[in-house]
């Protein structure tokens, strides 16, 4: 057993050795009272990688008298689901652990619903992925319980390395280790509440670590260069990842510069810059938008900086822009004028484009009757330019008003142009 990784040594047996996630299984849950009973519903377990899904279903199992299997959606195929099924067939009941649920195949599926529906198969199945998104509904809709974990604070991290240090059956309890308390908390804030991390963190450490007089001495350097090894930020592409990039998002639209640029920080140790700048992009013209137009300009020039600098110095550039749209006036008014027109055409608000404004620029167009556009730049209205009135909508959506103008910023002389000219319109 010495020779498993850390991690999975100590792993919890039972769910009263779960750590974290007590509002999930604590003992104070419905979950807890229900697993204590006797009865194991099916659910899916959500959450970040390493956050203690794969631990919680193995705690259920050590808790339960039923039989286990544990499979990977990724690696496993039908005959393995067959021979779940079998087993169900003879025991009467099975406990199935599926990580990786999201990735469960048509066939895989087929086999195994009509079981987990009878509830002869108990199926925990575990993601990275929002299950609302990517698990098939038909697994949703069999699963009772859908519990979202949450990352694991630095006191449970803490805890958790203790355990693993004082435990001389599954964990380093029979080395004399010499660490710090500062030490172990630099280990769980390193962690980022991922467990797996900080046990991994913890085993190399020791292994990297000078032993004398039978005494494990333990380095702050060591410590560090581990943390920069194995790393620490996440996966690049899972639902955590969006959810950074929704975080900064929201984060520039409240005009909070701190939490924005705490969310950049963390994406960018992810390293995909081509996500980011891209999400920049889009938020300088839905979220700040005609309040403050310069801006647009300003971040596709930092995104293109970036882009040529690389990381790490492409930070710069992006933290400037972060901050200029943060502490911007905002308006969403040009893109929800949008959304709204889009709306009425899929209400089956369409109508003929008015003769007058189709293409006139061929032989023809005369006869077909494409005549009487008046040319705006002839008639000049005051320091505004040329404008005359004329029809422009369908005749079936005219006066219809999409666009509604935000009083911030640049956009307070746009507002006031556009309802000056919807003045004329009524003349």
């Amino acid at each position: 057993m010495q020779n498993e990784p850390l991690a999975f040594r100590m792993r919890p047996r039972t769910i009263d050795e779960v750590i974290g996630q007590e509002t999930v299984i604590g003992p104070s849950t419905a979950l807890y009272k229900m697993i204590k009973n006797g009865h194991i519903p099916s659910m899916l377990l959500y959450g970040e990688p390493g956050i203690g899904k794969t631990s919680i279903a193995y705690a259920i199992a050590g808790t339960s008298e039923l039989p286990f299997i544990a499979l990977n959606a990724t690696t496993s195929g039908k005959k393995d689901v067959e021979e779940v099924v079998n087993e169900a067939r003879l025991t009467g009941k099975v406990l199935l652990f599926l990580d990786e649920i999201h990735r469960f195949n048509k066939l895989q599926q087929d086999a195994l619903l009509p079981h987990v529906e009878s509830g002869s198969i108990v199926l925990i199945g575990a993601t990275t992925e929002n299950p609302f998104h990517d698990v098939n509904p038909a697994i949703r809709s069999r699963c009772g319980e859908i519990k979202q974990l949450k990352r694991l604070t630095e006191a449970h991290v803490v805890k958790l390395i203790e355990s693993a240090l004082n435990d001389k059956e599954r964990g380093l309890g029979r080395q004399s280790i010499n660490i710090s308390p500062e030490q172990i908390e630099r280990l769980a804030v390193g962690s980022i509440g991922d467990a797996r991390k900080a046990l991994t963190m913890l085993e190399s450490v020791v292994f990297a670590s000078d032993e004398a007089g039978g005494i494990v001495r333990i380095e702050d350097d060591i410590i560090e260069q581990m943390m920069k090894r194995i790393g620490v930020f996440g996966d690049k592409k899972g639902s955590h990842f969006y959810n950074l990039l929704s975080a900064l998002q929201k984060s520039v639209r409240g005009s909070d510069v701190d939490a924005a640029m705490y969310y950049l920080a963390h994406l960018l140790e992810n390293g995909d810059l081509t996500a980011v700048t891209r999400r920049l992009l889009v938020m300088a013209y839905e979220d700040v938008g005609l309040a403050a137009p310069h801006v647009g300009a300003h971040v596709l020039a930092a995104c293109q900086a970036a882009d040529r600098l690389g990381l790490p110095e492409a930070r710069i550039p992006l933290a400037n822009a972060v901050a200029e749209m943060c502490l911007s006036p905002k308006s969403n008014s040009a893109y929800r004028a949008v959304d709204a027109a889009s709306a009425a055409i899929h209400a089956g608000k369409t109508g003929d484009i008015p003769p007058h404004l189709r293409d006139g620029h061929y032989a023809g167009a005369k006869e077909l009757g494409h005549v009487g556009y008046r040319y705006p730049h002839d008639t000049p209205v005051g320091s505004f330019g040329g404008w005359v009135d004329q029809d422009y909508l369908p005749e079936k959506v005219r006066g219809t008003a999409f666009y509604e103008p935000v009083l911030a910023g640049d956009e307070k002389k746009l507002a006031g142009i556009y309802e000056k000219l919807k003045t004329f319109r009524k003349k």
